[in-house]
């Protein structure tokens, strides 16, 4: 089987103020490393518009109807202080959550080994009924409840790797004991959660936070020490990465120092994991990563490491 990438034009249309971090070159300058030749066995596919039902299992309804309404027909809607709604916004956050749910379908019904989602805005600061810090929905909770609805997974992890903590999958995953959230990130940085004593009502959270300049080394041993022997425990029947890549050296958002190197080890021993519990199932949504050159270099990595299994 092969590896699946979930894209759509309209994460360009997504517009985001000049100079914010997270515009549409991102997806571009993913688009043209994963145009490269070794690339081409990748199957690839349009993310669906998400339905607004999948998005209610992680999110009430009056807030995703609220935030509907904020969404402009011209000009921006700001919804804080870095994070605003253009025309776009909608559709592109829409299929945002289409990808993941369609990754899910795919890899749960054992047509592809493994898919990745390259869509933007992000998602993994969207706390229940809040948008921050660039994100709208949050992509992975939707998916991970999708899972479990559609397809009667019990057991559902995401492993979130971004420079910045993720708030919003913990805050909608705090007293739920199906599902294990576990995240590497720089401490202290925005948002400010992540503390290791955060560890929610089911003690399924696992925060491994790391000082900044860390390098490979130190988020190595987080893995070794602290997140697999919880997922090992917890025997996932899903695995769900939330592929943030601005821990990387060149990510200006960030103060870690990792490597494409260092992402691709990671993807490879969550893949262990799924393998070893889940029946390989694994699905990867894009997060964060700034840095084009190095968002570019790290999601190659992160492929090459998903198509070569």
């Amino acid at each position: 089987m092969s590896t699946l990438l979930l894209h759509h034009t309209s994460y360009l249309d997504h517009l985001t103020p000049v100079g914010h971090p997270e515009r549409p070159d991102r997806i571009r300058a993913i688009d043209r490393i994963l145009e490269h030749e070794k690339f081409q066995p990748l199957e690839r596919d349009l993310a669906p518009i998400g339905a607004l039902e999948d998005i209610a299992r992680a999110h009430p309804m009056s807030y995703i109807d609220g935030l509907h309404r904020l969404a402009p027909d011209e000009g921006t809607a700001r919804v804080d202080a870095d994070t605003t709604m253009s025309p776009g916004t909608w559709e592109a956050a829409l299929r945002g959550v289409g990808g993941a749910c369609r990754a899910v379908d795919e890899v749960l019904t054992k047509k592809v080994s493994n898919a990745f989602s390259a869509s933007r805005p992000p998602g993994h600061h969207a706390e229940k009924a809040r948008a921050m810090g660039f994100c709208f929905f949050n992509n992975v909770a939707v998916a991970a409840r999708y899972a479990q609805a559609k397809h009667g997974i019990n057991r559902v992890a995401i492993i979130d790797f971004d420079v910045h903590h993720g708030n919003g999958t913990q805050d909608i995953f705090w007293d739920d004991p199906t599902v294990m959230y576990c995240s590497t990130h720089q401490m202290p940085l925005y948002p400010g959660s992540g503390a290791a004593s955060e560890t929610g009502e089911a003690n399924t959270i696992v925060n491994a936070p790391l000082p900044p300049g860390e390098d490979g080394t130190g988020f190595k041993e987080a893995f070794d020490t602290v997140l697999l022997p919880r997922l090992d425990g917890f025997a996932p029947q899903l695995v769900i990465i939330s592929a943030g890549f601005d821990a990387h050296a060149r990510d200006p958002l960030g103060g870690l120092n990792l490597t494409e190197g260092d992402f691709a080890w990671a993807t490879r021993v969550l893949m262990d994991v799924a393998d070893k519990h889940a029946e390989g199932h694994l699905i990867s949504v894009l997060e964060g990563g700034y840095d084009l050159e190095g968002l570019a270099r790290s999601v190659a990595a992160h492929m090459m490491t998903l198509m070569t299994g």
